[in-house]
């Protein structure tokens, strides 16, 4: 160790003295003194390691006495607000799985404000005052919408899928075409899903092309079900095929199996009408002769993250009876959101009124390109040190919905000599309300699809703020 070093950490104060600091004082009168001297202790040990690797150049004790205290007023910062907080999404993709997903609608908002501050009726029958089954409302409403016998809710459609397929083909096998075989976020896999719910996989078919005869080859005395699986976050295309759903129930039926649907986004109505292509439909897979459909509760239905499954009675209830069921099983925050959202789907016109997601989905694009000149504008008048342009470019539905089926945006493109653009884009990240951009062509980039009231004014804000504080 060099002397300098040595005299650093001679200067290191004490953690009673920077308690005598009149800002941490009021933090302790504010947040408990014990969470003060936490942090002052981290604070401490992270000064002393950064001189020990001779990362710091010699300095006197009152400024290494500042900046402890500083990284301590940052610390409790964080400590003293929310984590899980409002964030502006300029990111153009309207389902982003790491900023929540799908907006909540007012209605939704409003549920969970007005009906759940207090006590709230969860779980328990009105008539009788008896335990009665905590999802039994949904159940109501997803019949009306889907037409099912009987549905429930879990945490997930991954949850839907794996409590689904222990319940019904526990020890036996389950066929699935190779086609179909998909990855969702975070790694995790059909097959895995599969192995763990106890179910056997059997894989038919190639990549590209599975026939109908590839399902009737593979039946065997041990075979519990057929899965179609909608492969909702990519695409198959030019030489392909593969059986449709009203084939895989007759073979299903004709050979006494159980045929599972896990349609992925869970279509509540049709967005062919907007000029996408087909989503499977719930209430088209019902129809079809489905014994049981899975689907998640956001994406494009609009709710907080949840497992749909809907289908026969008989079936569902086995579902509810599974040992895991409790597991996965969904708490009040996720009911109330769905069931307000779900009322909205009673009219088609109310829902794509009220839904963000389906709004964001169906902006217009002169509404969009308007939006884009008036940012740029702002910006172009506030701002030096950075060139900003608009410019032609797409949005996403993002979280597996839609795949390969981009939404034409105008983009805010922003560039400068000053700031490169991972360490503006990190700026942004670090604003009061975090602000979450994409990057391209070392541009960071706008898309005011995804902008919510009000956004607009907090990323220009933030902007000017950046380009315009001296340094």
């Amino acid at each position: 160790m060099t002397l300098s070093n040595q005299q650093i950490l001679r200067n290191l104060p004490s953690v009673d003295a920077l308690l005598n600091d009149p800002d941490l004082q009021n933090c302790a009168a504010d947040l408990g003194r014990q969470v003060v001297v936490n942090s002052i202790r981290r604070a401490i040990d992270d000064f002393r390691e950064r001189i020990l690797a001779q990362n710091l150049v010699e300095t006197d004790g009152d400024v290494i006495r500042q900046q402890i205290i500083a990284d301590v007023k940052s610390s409790l910062k964080t400590i003293s607000g929310p984590h899980y907080r409002k964030v502006v999404n300029a990111t153009g993709i309207i389902l982003h799985t790491a900023l929540g997903r799908a907006v909540l609608s007012a209605q939704a908002l409003r549920q969970i404000q007005d009906e759940l501050s207090g006590y709230s009726l969860l779980q328990a029958d009105i008539e009788s005052g008896k335990r009665s089954k905590r999802d039994s409302y949904i159940e109501q409403l997803l019949q009306q919408l889907t037409g099912a016998e009987a549905a429930t809710v879990v945490n997930n459609n991954a949850a839907a899928t794996s409590i689904v397929l222990n319940t019904v083909a526990a020890g036996r096998e389950v066929i699935v075409s190779r086609g179909q075989l998909v990855e969702i976020g975070g790694a995790f896999r059909l097959p895995d899903v599969m192995a763990f719910s106890g179910a056997k996989l059997v894989e038919v078919g190639t990549t590209n092309k599975t026939h109908p005869r590839d399902y009737i080859n593979a039946i065997t005395e041990n075979t519990a079900a057929i899965l179609r699986v909608h492969p909702s976050n990519y695409k198959i295309q030019g030489f392909s095929s593969e059986v449709s759903l009203d084939e895989l129930v007759e073979i299903a039926h004709k050979h006494e199996l159980v045929m599972i649907d896990d349609v992925g986004a869970g279509a509540l109505i049709d967005f062919s009408q907007f000029g996408f292509e087909p989503e499977p439909i719930l209430r088209e897979s019902v129809a079809k002769g489905a014994d049981i459909v899975t689907s998640s509760a956001d994406k494009l239905i609009g709710a907080s993250q949840g497992g749909i499954i809907l289908g026969k009675k008989k079936l569902i209830e086995a579902v509810r009876k599974n040992q895991f069921a409790r597991i996965v099983r969904v708490g009040k925050l996720t009911l109330a959101a769905l069931e307000a959202t779900l009322k909205l789907f009673l009219d088609e016109t109310v829902a794509l009124r009220e839904l963000p997601t389906l709004k964001m989905l169906r902006r217009d694009s002169s509404e969009i390109a308007k939006q884009a000149e008036d940012i740029a504008e702002q910006l172009n008048k506030n701002v030096s040190g950075v060139t900003v342009t608009m410019a032609s470019g797409f949005s996403q539905m993002g979280s597996g919905s839609l795949p390969t089926q981009n939404l034409a945006t105008t983009l805010v493109a922003l560039r400068s000599e000053k700031i490169n653009a991972e360490s503006l884009a990190q700026k942004l990240r670090k604003n009061d309300k975090p602000i979450f951009t994409r990057i391209q062509n070392d541009q960071v980039l706008i898309d005011p699809r995804t902008l919510l009231s009000g956004d607009d004014k907090i990323v220009v804000d933030a902007l000017i703020k950046i380009f315009n504080t001296k340094s």
